[in-house]
């Protein structure tokens, strides 16, 4: 005979197994949906990378989120302390050119390096400075590059501007007394801050070539050290 608690207690074992035979898929549909979390926004940029509006050619703000914070302008303590104050140190791998400063510290810039194959390692002297230079590419680039031929050695160069390659400043290298045909100079795209994609040229943010252009003096020793990295991208911007 079936009593009234037999019946409760068989209806609700039923109702347990229904629930644990419900699939995975079946609890989930039944879920809220998850929203995607929003990636934080990028730092905003120092003021030191705003526009500048005070030099012959207008130069851009660098936006936010493009540059990594590692590759902004800053003091730090000098990891080269063999050379001489004043003396430029550039390390391709890790992307920086360091002004060595009295007292142990040095001005560290973010920098683009040549690509694999065109990059220039040795040391040198920063023979003179131009400010908005002309731009004059070497026969060699220009074989390479047919569009650049308008503006050949034989043509006379690119006036200065912003579509100058060299960008608000150049320093120029020599060695031995002789024209290395590499430059630290402006012009950067900041998309590039950081990579190896220049023909050998030290680029660098127009912001921070006109600052280290203001601490430094003609005749000055710049060191770019040997790349030790393996697999750098080979590319010619």
């Amino acid at each position: 005979m079936l009593t009234r608690r037999h019946f409760l207690l068989t209806a609700s074992a039923m109702s347990l197994t229904a629930c644990a035979s419900q699939s995975p898929e079946a609890a989930v549909s039944r879920m809220a949906p998850v929203e995607p979390v929003a990636p934080p926004p990028p730092p905003p940029m120092p003021a030191m990378y705003n526009a500048v509006m005070t030099e012959p050619f207008p130069i851009p703000a660098v936006p936010a989120g493009v540059v990594e914070p590692r590759l902004w302008r800053r003091e730090v303590a000098n990891p080269h302390r063999d050379y001489a104050p004043g003396s430029l140190v550039v390390d391709p791998d890790d992307a920086f050119l360091y002004l060595v400063q009295e007292g142990g510290t040095a001005m560290r810039y973010g920098v683009g390096v040549g690509a694999a194959g065109f990059d220039w390692s040795g040391q040198g002297v920063i023979q003179y400075k131009r400010k908005w230079p002309r731009w004059t590419p070497s026969d060699e680039y220009v074989a390479r590059q047919p569009k650049y031929e308008p503006y050949s050695i034989a043509n006379g160069g690119m006036d200065a501007g912003p579509d100058n390659p060299l960008g608000s400043r150049a320093l120029y290298i020599f060695q031995d007394g002789v024209d290395t045909l590499y430059r630290v100079h402006g012009a950067c795209e900041p998309e590039y801050l950081g990579k190896n994609v220049s023909a050998g040229c030290i680029r660098m943010l127009d912001q921070d070539v006109i600052d280290l252009f203001e601490r430094v003096s003609d005749g000055v020793t710049v060191t770019v050290l040997p790349s030790v990295k393996p697999g750098r991208f080979e590319g010619i911007y």
